[in-house]
């Protein structure tokens, strides 16, 4: 199985927030990505949306830069690649995208991302989620 995978659900592997039917959702998702035969499709601008998010955390004092450093040593260990094209779609559909929906460019990579692969999208956004089910992507479903 194979899926795009957005930063919020990444995120929430570390950072618990979230609502417990969300907690769920992230949870499966992650034991998805444990199956020999998964992998997700990510955007380039993923990792550094990761690392931003830890930064933060991490100058917050919500996680020390130990918990930050194991949580990147996790996410090295699951079958997650970088989408080499998403630099080239940038400045034309994922542009269009985020016009179109009103989303973030870097949300609008996810969406873009997903319809050119045609795979299923992992997130917890509620824009980038609405987005996806109006431009007729499925959302990822980890039974």
């Amino acid at each position: 199985m194979t899926l795009v995978l957005d930063a919020s659900v990444t995120m929430s592997w570390l950072l618990i927030d979230a609502r417990p039917s969300d907690r769920a959702y992230v949870a499966a998702v992650l034991t998805a990505m444990r199956n020999p035969r998964a992998h997700a499709e990510v955007p380039v601008t993923w990792s550094l949306e990761v690392a931003n998010v830890l930064a933060r955390a991490e100058a917050r004092a919500i996680i020390s830069e130990a918990q930050g450093e194991a949580f990147l040593e996790m996410l090295s260990n699951l079958p997650i690649r970088a989408d080499a094209a998403t630099f080239a779609h940038a400045m034309r559909d994922t542009l269009h995208l985020a016009r179109r929906y009103r989303l973030s460019a870097y949300d609008a990579s996810y969406l873009e991302l997903a319809l050119r692969t045609g795979l299923p999208l992992a997130t917890l956004d509620a824009d980038l989620t609405k987005a996806a089910r109006k431009a007729g992507v499925r959302r990822f479903n980890p039974r």
